[in-house]
């Protein structure tokens, strides 16, 4: 079937919209009828040329939708199943899967070539007939999608799905950088550094798991009142502005986890990241910066002799077939707010003006609904 999708052709150049050709399922894959899709800042690092892939691309790895075919092998869904796209495939049985850890599963090798997990080749078509890479294997920025089963999450019917869509990246990742990989517990201070679509949810996940003091950092006056709404405790503009009163607030302890969530990661942030934190404590590196960054400053005095750990982290260090259940259970329980994380709709031929907005701060989630 042809299906109009936004699609990337040059870094550096605007998301266009195009007719595309979309391939019926092979083997365990599973076409879904989308009703909406995140506008993460994943994304525009490809726009930036910050994650190298195979051009062109279509964009999108954050969305919801409801089954319309399975192909052959297809065991764990249906037609008319309703479900979350996850942005790290999980496939069950390779070696990390088996270990606990889908979400380093060994078929998220595939999601910077844009080869199909089911068959090896790429399973869209642009109209001039060129292969058309899918953003993690999903292409969510297009109202129909083929994809791996292993790339779906089912959940129940009584979910509102343009909402759900965000569980797919954002939620989960913020979250679980919070309450999984950071580990936190009952009286912890935590500091989260970019208070957009992943860090707002480093919030709600340090508040549900019982935070004292949870500290949002970001230079956007808009994003610090969003966080506060949420739950935190203290905002400050920079991570600067917040080292001395985090110090006296928590006697000079500091805190137990530093989360870093902002749109483009830069070595020169782990250092002040470190000075946050305190000793025995740890800082998650959620946030992406650009392939060929190799630099870090921090201090190696510092990280020895107080014990300090750089962790990095992706999906929140949790599997989506665990975390985004889990996640259901918190939003039902009224501990997990996903209507306000949607700050401006969109249709797919706003895309560009969408992601204008992220860059100036106006949003924490843009939502692109079909």
């Amino acid at each position: 079937m042809k299906v109009t999708g936004a699609i990337l052709r040059e870094v550096g150049k605007p998301w266009q919209l195009e007719e595309f050709e979309l391939g019926d399922p092979v083997e365990d894959e599973v076409q879904v009828k989308l009703v909406s899709s995140g506008l993460c800042h994943s994304d525009h690092h490809l726009r930036t040329g910050d994650s190298p892939v195979p051009l062109p691309v279509i964009g999108g790895h954050e969305g919801a939708g409801v089954v319309t075919k399975v192909g052959p092998g297809v065991t764990r869904l249906k037609e008319g199943d309703h479900v979350v796209t996850a942005f790290i495939p999980a496939c069950g049985v390779c070696e990390p899967c088996s270990r606990g850890l889908q979400n380093i599963c060994d078929e998220g090798a595939r999601l910077m070539s844009g080869l199909a997990i089911s068959d090896n080749t790429n399973r869209l078509t642009t109209h001039d007939g060129l292969p058309l890479t899918q953003m993690c294997l999903l292409g969510t920025f297009a109202e129909y999608i083929t994809v791996n089963q292993a790339s779906l999450v089912k959940i129940e019917d009584d979910i509102p799905l343009k909402e759900a869509a965000l569980l797919g990246c954002g939620v989960a990742t913020g979250w679980g950088s919070a309450a999984q990989i950071g580990g936190t517990r009952t009286g912890d201070t935590v500091v989260v550094v970019g208070v957009g679509g992943v860090g707002i949810n480093s919030v709600q996940g340090a508040v549900a798991s019982g935070a004292r003091f949870v500290v949002a950092v970001d230079p956007v006056p808009f994003k610090r009142e969003m966080a506060q709404k949420m739950g935190a405790t203290h905002t400050f503009a920079s991570m600067e502005e917040a080292l001395g009163p985090v110090g006296e607030f928590t006697w000079g302890k500091m805190a137990n986890t530093t989360i870093i969530t902002v749109g483009v990661i830069e070595g020169e942030m782990i250092a002040p990241a470190l000075a946050l934190t305190a000793k025995g404590g740890q800082v998650v590196v959620t946030g992406m910066g650009p392939a060929s960054d190799i630099d870090v400053k921090l201090s190696l005095f510092e990280l020895t002799l107080l014990q300090k750990r750089v962790q990095g982290a992706i999906f929140g260090g949790a599997g989506p077939r665990t975390q985004i259940p889990n996640l259901l259970n918190e939003y039902r329980a009224g501990k997990l707010n996903l209507a306000d994380l949607v700050t401006t709709r969109y249709t797919l031929d706003q895309v560009n003006e969408a992601y204008d907005d992220m860059l100036n701060g106006k949003n924490i989630r843009g939502m692109i609904e079909f």
